[in-house]
């Protein structure tokens, strides 16, 4: 998260608008091929930071998504759980791919948050599963997009931007995909369906006794 709060203030940047490569800002010692022309595979920081944050999320996106196969209520949310799963798994072998050639270690397993998340996910079932899936989703596609467009406009490594500038359209069709389907989501569940798991039903108050009325004295 707070990496997330460090690229965000860089990010709407357009891949039309961006020179991949980025010699005029790049880290000293890097290896360039011709003067001006970086040689392939020289990364900055925001390339390490890049890879290290899009990998987890992509490998989370295909765990959440083979969880969401099995466990969704509505057929539309399975139908794109196994849209993140293909497109995702293809993404993280393209993204695993650059980083190898860049010699960038991948995390082999989900980061805190998405551990968190996952374990709600566990616990859930039926439509709250759906919407919390979904709102999940949201959020994700959000950080992923302007991770993405980060990459395109600091990072320095041109093979990795311009397959970020080539992920970015999908990515952006994701997040409208799982906007439109969450909002269908909340305008049909019932408000008990939208609480968080796990949280304690209200009960209904008991009625107290009536107090027993004292009976006129009866005249002899």
């Amino acid at each position: 998260m707070r990496a997330l709060v460090i690229v965000a203030t860089a990010a709407l940047v357009t891949p039309a608008a961006a020179q991949f490569g980025n010699p005029g800002f790049v880290m000293p010692g890097t290896t360039q091929s011709a003067p001006g022309v970086l040689a392939p595979n020289q990364t900055n920081t925001p390339d390490r930071l890049f890879a290290l944050l899009v990998a987890a999320g992509g490998a989370a996106e295909v765990d959440f998504g083979r969880l969401a196969e099995g466990k969704a209520q509505n057929e539309a949310v399975k139908e794109f759980a196994r849209r993140m799963v293909q497109d995702h798994t293809k993404a993280n072998g393209e993204l695993a791919n650059l980083a190898n050639a860049a010699q960038i270690p991948l995390p082999g397993e989900l980061d805190p948050d998405h551990k968190d998340m996952r374990a709600k996910l566990e616990t859930a079932a039926g439509a709250v599963f759906d919407l919390t899936y979904m709102q999940g989703q949201v959020v994700d596609h959000q950080k992923t997009v302007i991770l993405l467009q980060w990459e395109i406009g600091q990072g320095q490594d041109a093979p990795m931007q311009q397959w970020a500038a080539a992920t970015l359209p999908v990515v952006l069709a994701h997040l409208e995909m799982a906007k439109n389907l969450l909002a269908e989501l909340a305008a049909q569940a019932p408000q008990a369906s939208i609480s968080s798991p796990g949280a304690p039903v209200p009960q209904a108050a008991p009625q107290a006794a009536p107090v027993p009325r004292e009976r006129p004295a009866q005249k002899k």
